[in-house]
């Protein structure tokens, strides 16, 4: 490639911004061996780190996170292992991002909340949805379904929403990276 060359993809990039990143779990364990599920205190992906927003506030067990494959797709998404006490998924991201888009499917009527903070624990964004789309018919497969939440400087993401014994997974997050130049 000519140096004129290079220089117009530098440019082009410069002037269209940095490309979205996407965070999948394929490669995410989901059960050991023996059958019993996997469990992990956080997982980092892309320079992305997923735990959960905060511990048990009703037991003294470990907040852990899980994988959960759509069955239908075999697709995997990240849930909280906590039936009991649902408690938001937290995205963390090593730059700032201006927009995230979480692909999601769950269990029938189950809420879905999207939110955004800043750096200093703000929301500066929040979607939400009162129930999940669902299945037309028995036999058809749980529908996937994005909700996008965008702002100048975002820190970390969070979603929620089911309630005892309902689950919300996120099967893949898309966000855009700050340029470098737009902090600001």
């Amino acid at each position: 490639m000519t140096r004129a060359a290079v220089l117009l993809v530098l440019l082009g990039t410069a002037v269209l911004g940095e490309e979205p990143v996407a965070v999948r779990f394929e490669k995410a364990p989901t059960v050991l061996p023996d059958g019993i599920a996997v469990r992990l205190p956080k997982w980092e992906d892309k320079g992305v780190i997923f735990t959960l927003a905060h511990e048990p506030r009703q037991s003294k067990g470990k907040g852990l996170l899980m994988f959960f494959t759509h069955l239908e797709s075999g697709k995997k998404g990240i849930v909280c292992a906590m039936a009991t006490e649902p408690i938001p998924v937290r995205a963390n991201f090593a730059k700032p991002v201006t927009s995230v888009a979480v692909e999601m499917w769950g269990s029938t009527a189950t809420p879905a909340v999207l939110e955004a903070f800043d750096s200093e624990g703000k929301v500066v964004d929040r979607k939400s949805l009162d129930s999940v789309p669902g299945r037309k018919s028995p036999g058809e497969p749980v529908p996937f379904f994005t909700m996008t939440v965008s702002g100048k400087a975002i820190a970390y993401i969070q979603f929620s929403g089911p309630r005892e014994g309902e689950y919300l997974a996120a099967d893949e997050i898309r966000f855009t990276p700050v340029e470098a130049g737009n902090l600001k």
